[in-house]
């Protein structure tokens, strides 16, 4: 009962037809993702979709809402869809959404990383929302792509694709930290971002995720709201004879 409720609750708004975002997230699972880390990463998402400011973008034009799709990936042939297009129309929604994120057991994956393919499967997922006003995607990676074509040959599809790029923990690379931080988010500048206003965000390590997730959102969020407000057609009120 309480399944069907949830999955009532994540389909409700699916056949909203005014959407003022289409958002597809990325997740990388691969291999060099410990199951640790994978829960840090989804659960980081699940907390930063509720956290406060987050959730006040995500709620403040009930009428034109953000379509929220969640995919994982990791090889060529390895992406997974953990959560179909969503309208996030109200509280209730949200909560279910971020439930279910929260409830996902991490699948069988390829050792691989193909962004690539990664970028493929975001751009097919924000063709099915052609009603939203705009098309973001965002992938999460914590290294280079190494099978696959390569990210910058990829025609992505959306009108804007950021990152946010994952920095090491080990103990052993530790004094190497900041520089492969650094390298790793100048290759997906020169690799994976596209589009207007497209950018990569950093967590220090797989602890830092929710917070970076946080500013991701609210950056992307409030760039929607702004582009919004100013796209908004001017309404003749009755006895305005301009």
């Amino acid at each position: 009962m309480r399944a069907a409720a949830l999955a009532l609750a994540l389909t409700a708004g699916a056949a909203q037809a005014d959407c003022r975002q289409a958002l597809a997230i990325g997740l990388d699972v691969s291999g060099s993702v410990d199951a640790r880390e994978y829960r840090l990463q989804i659960d980081g998402l699940a907390g930063a979709l509720n956290h406060p400011e987050v959730r006040a973008a995500l709620l403040q034009m009930p009428n034109a809402p953000v379509a929220l799709a969640v995919y994982e990936w990791s090889g060529a042939a390895d992406q997974r869809l953990v959560l179909p297009w969503t309208a996030i129309d109200g509280p209730e929604t949200l909560a279910a959404v971020a439930a279910r994120l929260r409830g996902t057991a991490r699948a069988e994956a390829s050792r691989t990383t193909a962004i690539g393919a990664a970028l493929m499967r975001g751009a097919a997922l924000l063709a099915e929302r052609p009603e939203c006003w705009r098309h973001t995607l965002d992938l999460t990676g914590d290294g280079k792509s190494n099978e696959g074509p390569r990210p910058r040959e990829v025609p992505a599809g959306a009108e804007t694709v950021n990152a946010l790029v994952i920095g090491i923990e080990s103990a052993a690379r530790m004094d190497h930290a900041e520089a492969d931080l650094a390298e790793l988010t100048a290759y997906f500048h020169a690799e994976v971002i596209r589009g207007p206003e497209a950018f990569v965000e950093t967590a220090q390590g797989f602890a830092d995720f929710e917070a970076a997730m946080v500013r991701k959102l609210l950056r992307e969020l409030q760039t929607v709201a702004v582009g919004a407000a100013r796209a908004a057609p001017y309404v003749v009120a009755k006895g305005d004879d301009r």
